[in-house]
Formats: C-alpha cells, sequence, structure tokens
C-alpha cells in the first residue's frame, strides 16, 4: 500500500511542479515580461517537459495553427532518443510576408531569428501511426514556403540551460513570417535550396536545407512522429518550421532582418517589444 501511495504522492508532486513552471511562462509571455530565472526545477526529461508544455498551450488564449522543430545535439539528448523538439505556433504570431514585418521579441529575455522552410501539409497525417520514417513523410501531400521563425522567450538563458527548458517554453518559439511558396519542392536537390540572414545590413549567417541534419524530410518526420505520439496527430493545414537554415542569430528590440532564399525571394522584419497578450 505505501508503494501505491508514494507513486501517487510523487505523481502528484510531479504536476504540480510541472503547472507551475507553465504558470510562470504563461503568466510572463502574457504581460510581454522577462524571467530572472528558471520557474522551478528543470523537468526530468523531454517527456515531462512536454506535459509543461502541454499545460501551458491548454492555457493559452490561441490557436495552434503550427509547430517549430528544433534540432538537439548529440550530448543533450536523453533517452527518449529524440535528436529533435517541437514547440506550438500560434495564429496571432503567424504574420504573412509583406513588406518588413513588426514582430515582438521579448526585451530582457531571449531573441533571435531563424530562416526556416516550412511545409505545409495538405492532408491529414492517419491518426494511428506513430512512427515515420523521411521517405514516408515525403509521400505525405505538403507545400514548402519560405520563412523566418521568431526564437523568444521570457527567458534569457533558455538555450544555454537546453532543450527540456526550450520544450517547456513553447520551443522558444513567438512567431512565424511565411513567405511564397517554393513549387515542386520534391524535385529540387536540396543542395539547391540556399539561404543568407541579414541583421541591420550585416550578412550573419549562410546555408539553406543541407544545414538541417538529414534535411527537410527528416524534420518533417520527427514532426509527424512526435506530434503523433503526445496524441496531436497533424492535420491539414498546419504547418512545419523545419529548423534553422542559416543558424540562430541573436535580435534586439529595434533592429532589423532579411533573409534571401535564393531564387525565392526575400522576407523582412524588424524586432518590437513585446507587450501584453489580449485575450482571444
Amino acid at each position: 500500500m505505501s508503494n501505491r501511495n508514494d507513486s501517487a504522492t510523487a505523481a502528484t508532486d510531479q504536476g504540480q511542479a510541472a503547472s507551475t513552471i507553465a504558470d510562470a511562462f504563461v503568466r510572463a509571455r502574457l504581460a510581454g515580461a522577462s524571467l530572472p530565472d528558471f520557474p522551478g526545477t528543470i523537468p526530468d526529461d523531454l517527456v515531462a517537459a512536454y506535459r509543461v508544455q502541454d499545460l501551458a498551450i491548454a492555457q493559452w488564449p490561441d490557436t495552434v495553427v503550427g509547430w517549430k522543430v528544433g534540432y538537439i545535439q548529440p550530448p543533450r539528448r536523453d533517452d527518449s532518443g529524440d535528436e529533435r523538439l517541437l514547440g506550438p505556433i500560434f495564429r496571432r504570431n503567424l504574420w504573412p510576408a509583406d513588406g518588413s514585418v513588426g514582430f515582438p521579441v521579448f526585451a530582457g529575455g531571449f531573441a533571435a531569428v531563424e530562416a526556416e522552410y516550412v511545409l505545409r501539409l495538405q492532408a491529414d497525417a492517419p491518426a494511428d501511426k506513430i512512427d515515420w520514417t523521411p521517405e514516408e513523410a515525403a509521400a505525405l501531400p505538403a507545400t514548402l514556403h519560405i520563412g523566418i521563425e521568431i526564437a523568444s522567450s521570457p527567458l534569457a538563458t533558455i538555450n544555454a540551460l537546453g532543450p527540456r527548458v526550450v520544450v517547456s517554453d513553447f520551443g522558444n518559439n513567438n512567431g512565424l513570417i511565411l513567405g511564397g511558396e517554393i513549387e515542386h519542392w520534391r524535385d529540387i536537390p536540396e543542395e539547391r535550396l540556399r539561404a543568407e540572414t541579414w541583421i541591420d545590413g550585416a550578412s550573419v549567417g549562410t546555408g539553406g536545407a543541407t544545414l538541417l541534419p538529414g534535411g527537410l524530410r527528416a524534420a518533417y518526420a520527427f514532426a509527424l512522429s512526435r506530434s503523433a505520439r503526445r496524441g496531436r496527430p497533424l492535420k491539414a493545414g498546419e504547418l512545419i518550421a523545419t529548423g534553422n537554415a542559416t543558424g540562430i542569430h541573436d535580435i534586439a528590440v529595434g533592429q532589423t532582418t532579411r533573409v534571401r532564399f535564393e531564387g525565392y525571394g526575400d522576407i523582412e522584419g524588424h524586432a518590437v517589444a513585446a507587450t501584453a497578450v489580449e485575450a482571444a
């Protein structure tokens, strides 16, 4: 009996700890404020971190329209074996690439931009399929677009603290600028998908689809697999930002960015201070 009671107590304590972390990040984001430290004990593993993220998503006054994918370096992986992570993209922080887009970042927190190749699903993923290979993912209809992810968190040290912290705070995402479609993308060798990023007119990174370990299809497969295992199988219309294609580039309020996707256009934006979020 004591073992059962101990297990129930531990589960309750873990649930309370996850709720405390989620509540703190949601409050800070709603207020457009920063956090001085991680609000609690860092989750033991990615599974526990996704519990925090799910609690935060349930509180957030907006609809998830897609997911960012981030790569996890081998020394920072856990027993899940995941080489990537997911974070939600919300409807009100999805902007069309029209002129210089003003995007919010957390002053006093972390702020960066990432060039992205973005998939938009054209069909629902089978709800009962939880394991995907890159080849299987490529066969699920999707269009490919250019974009810029806004990586910003109230916590300045989020990336330094590692993937469990990143997952806990919406995957360190605060929006996506979505650009034009790359037609017939499956027929294009990935080495021909090239990109370069500028901050305040200075080039800060070059690369493209080949900078993504395993390429676009590996990121696609991970997003499909992890989403299904979380009980969130992806649906037609959802977006997948596949990972940084030129690096992670710090940006501050008042700075500008431009990403050139060779042969497919430029996207421009400027960072503004995050402010309080209105209820939906």
